[in-house]
C-alpha cells in the first residue's frame, strides 16, 4: 500500500508516524509545499514576544529525524498542483527545480491546512510591514523586519486567539499595541459579560481598542504608516497584524470534484474519508461535528488536527480509531489572565433546540487563606434532562484545570449534579474543599429545580419593562450604602428574619449577596416561610456590577 499525503505541518506528520507505527511494509511519502515541516503555529507570537529564545525552538522536527525514526520521506518545498481520483495520481510541482511530475497512490491523504484571510483595504496591494501569523516563513519575515526597523506602533486587525496572543507579546516588548476589531467586543468567540474581563485587561496594559470598527483606507506606499478607520479614527503604525481568521485550503478538491461541508471545509466520516473512498482530509481542512449536536462544525486547532492524523493512520493500517468530534474547547492567557471555554454558551444552547439555564459562579481558585484569586466560571446546563452543556472561565489561576475538567465531563455526557459528586484532589495550595467545580454543579443543579437564578441581564431587563418586583440585598449594610441593586431595600442576612413583615410573599423577589452563596441561604429561607417565587441574582453583586460596566462601553 502507498500513502501520500498532502502536508506536513501538524495532521499529515501525524498520519505518517501512526501508519507507520502500525504497518512497516506501507510505502508513505509526504509532500510539503513550504520548507518547515511539524512546526508550532501556537508559539510563533511567543518566539516574537522573546519568550520563546530561537525560532528552530518551534521547529523540533525536520525531514531527516522523521527518516530516521520513522523510514519515510517528506518532500519539502513541493507543492501539489492536481489530484486526479479517477486515476489515483496527484501532479507535484518542485519549486526549487522547476520541474513537475505525477504521482501515484492507493491512499491520498489532504493536510492543506488553512490559510489566513486578507481583509480589504489590505488585499489591495503588498506592503512591506503588513504580515499574517500563520507560517513559519510569516514568522522570520516578522522577526528580520523587527530587528531592520523601529517598531513603536503596532495595529491588529482581530482579536482572536493570535491577535489577543500578538497584543500581549507587543505590549511586553514595549511597543503600543492598537487593535481594530470588527464586533463590539473583544475575542467574539464567548459571550461578551465574559469577553468584558479581557477588555479591561487590555486597557490596565493600555492597549488602544476600536471596537465595532473596521480600517477603510490606508497611508503609505511601500509601507503602511496610518490607518483610518470607518469610525473616523487615524492610527499611526510601524507594524500591522493582520488576525481576522482562518479559512480551510480547499482548491485542490474543490479541484478534484470532493465534496465540500456546510462549513467551507471538506465534509469528512468519522474515520475522516472524504466523498471519494481512497481519499482522506485532515486537520485544519477538514470538517468535524460537536459532540453535544452532532452537527458539523470547523475548529481549525492543532490538537484537534494532530487528533484527526492519528486516527486516518490507525485506520488505513487496519486499526478501529474514529473520530468521536470536538466541543470547540479553548484556552488562552491575555497578561496575568487566563480564559477558557469549552462546548455550548447559552445562544448556543437555545439554537441547538435546548432549554438552557445560566449561572455564574464566583469562587477562589485555592484557599483564600494562601492567596487564592478568585475564577469566574459560566456554566450553561439544559433545564429538562441536567446535561451539562457548556462553560466559560476568566480568572489569574487554576481556569486551565477546570475547563479540562468540565470539557471531560460534557465529553462523557455528565449531568450538573454529576459535577458536585466528582472526586477532585484537593489541599489549600490548589483547590477549597468545594471546589469551583462542585459549586458549578451544585448552582446548576439547584437552578434546574426549585432554587431558580435570575441573570443580570435578566434583572436589567426586569427593572426596564418595571414588572413588579422586590430586590433584597442580604450583605452588610456598609457594602450595600457603597453600591447596591436599583430597587434594592437592605436586611442582611442576620436580619432577614425578623424583617420579613417588610417584604410581600407574593412578589417576585431577588436576594443577593456578594458573589451568590449567602442569598442561596436567603433564599431558602424565604421560599421555606412561604413566598412564592425567590431567585439568586447569578454572580450576586459582583457580577451585576460587571456586567453593568460591561453595557457600558
Amino acid at each position: 500500500m502507498k500513502i501520500v499525503i498532502i502536508g506536513s505541518v501538524a495532521a499529515g506528520t501525524s498520519v505518517a508516524a501512526k501508519a507507520r507505527r502500525n504497518d512497516e511494509t506501507a510505502e508513505i511519502v509526504v509532500y510539503e509545499e513550504g520548507h518547515d515541516i511539524s512546526y508550532s503555529v501556537c508559539g510563533m507570537p511567543y518566539f516574537l514576544g522573546g519568550e520563546v529564545d530561537t525560532v528552530d525552538e518551534l521547529i523540533p522536527r525536520d525531514a531527516k529525524w522523521f527518516k530516521k525514526r520513522f523510514e519515510f520521506d517528506i518532500h519539502t518545498n513541493h507543492r501539489v498542483t492536481a489530484v486526479h481520483p479517477e486515476i489515483k495520481e496527484i501532479e507535484v510541482f518542485n519549486k526549487e527545480t522547476g520541474n513537475t511530475k505525477t504521482e501515484a497512490y492507493d491512499k491520498l491523504i489532504l493536510a492543506t491546512g488553512s490559510y489566513s484571510l486578507t481583509p480589504p483595504p489590505f488585499n489591495q496591494g503588498t506592503f512591506e510591514n503588513v504580515f499574517h501569523v500563520k507560517t513559519m516563513d510569516n514568522t522570520k519575515k516578522i522577526d528580520q523586519y523587527m530587528q531592520n526597523n523601529e517598531v513603536k506602533h503596532a495595529a491588529i486587525i482581530g482579536s482572536g486567539f493570535i491577535g489577543l496572543e500578538m497584543a500581549e507579546q507587543f505590549t511586553q516588548k514595549g511597543i503600543n499595541v492598537s487593535i481594530i476589531e470588527l464586533a463590539d467586543q473583544v475575542f467574539p468567540k464567548i459571550d461578551p459579560d465574559m469577553s468584558y474581563h479581557l477588555q479591561e485587561k487590555l486597557k490596565e496594559n493600555e492597549v488602544d481598542l476600536y471596537l465595532g470598527d473596521k480600517v477603510e483606507t490606508l497611508e503609505g506606499n511601500q509601507k503602511v504608516t496610518q490607518l483610518h478607520t470607518a469610525n473616523g479614527k487615524d492610527i499611526p503604525v510601524d507594524l500591522v497584524i493582520l488576525a481576522v481568521g482562518v479559512r480551510p485550503s480547499t482548491s485542490l478538491a474543490e479541484a478534484a470534484g470532493i465534496k465540500l461541508g456546510d462549513t467551507g471545509a471538506i465534509s469528512v466520516n468519522t474515520v475522516m474519508q472524504t466523498s471519494e473512498k481512497d481519499i482522506y482530509a485532515v486537520g485544519d481542512v477538514a470538517e468535524s461535528y460537536h459532540l453535544i449536536t452532532g452537527k458539523p462544525t470547523y475548529h481549525p486547532l492543532g490538537s484537534t488536527a494532530n487528533k484527526m492524523g492519528r486516527i486516518v493512520g490507525d485506520h488505513l493500517t487496519g486499526g478501529s480509531l474514529s473520530f468521536k468530534g470536538t466541543l470547540g474547547t479553548g484556552i488562552f492567557r491575555l497578561f496575568d489572565l487566563t480564559v477558557g471555554y469549552t462546548g455550548l454558551s447559552y445562544s448556543e444552547a437555545q439554537k441547538a433546540g435546548f432549554n438552557p439555564i445560566v449561572i455564574h459562579n464566583i469562587k477562589p481558585a485555592h484557599a483564600t487563606y494562601i492567596g487564592g484569586k478568585n475564577l469566574l466560571i459560566k456554566g450553561v446546563a439544559d433545564k429538562e434532562t441536567g446535561r451539562v452543556l457548556g462553560a466559560q472561565i476568566v480568572g489569574p489561576e487554576g481556569v486551565d484545570k477546570r475547563i479540562d475538567v468540565l470539557a471531560t465531563a460534557i465529553t462523557f455526557k455528565a449531568n450538573a449534579e454529576d459535577l458536585f459528586h466528582l472526586d477532585l484532589a484537593y489541599a489549600p495550595p490548589f483547590s477549597t474543599t468545594k471546589d469551583p467545580v462542585h459549586y458549578t454543579g451544585m448552582v446548576l443543579e439547584n437552578a434546574r429545580h426549585e432554587l431558580p437564578v435570575i441573570t443580570p441581564e435578566e434583572l436589567l431587563a426586569h427593572l426596564k419593562e418595571q414588572k413588579p418586583i422586590q430586590i433584597v440585598d442580604v450583605r452588610s449594610k456598609s457594602a450595600y450604602e457603597k453600591a447596591h441593586v436599583e430597587q434594592a431595600m437592605h436586611l442582611s442576612m442576620p436580619e432577614l428574619r425578623k424583617g420579613l413583615e417588610a417584604l410581600d410573599k407574593n412578589l417576585p423577589t431577588v436576594v443577593y449577596c456578594n458573589k451568590g452563596v449567602t442569598s442561596n441561604t436567603a433564599q431558602n429561607v424565604l421560599l421555606n416561610v412561604g413566598f412564592k417565587t425567590v431567585y439568586v441574582l447569578s454572580g450576586g453583586h459582583t457580577n451585576y456590577q460587571y456586567y453593568k460596566n460591561s453595557i457600558k462601553h
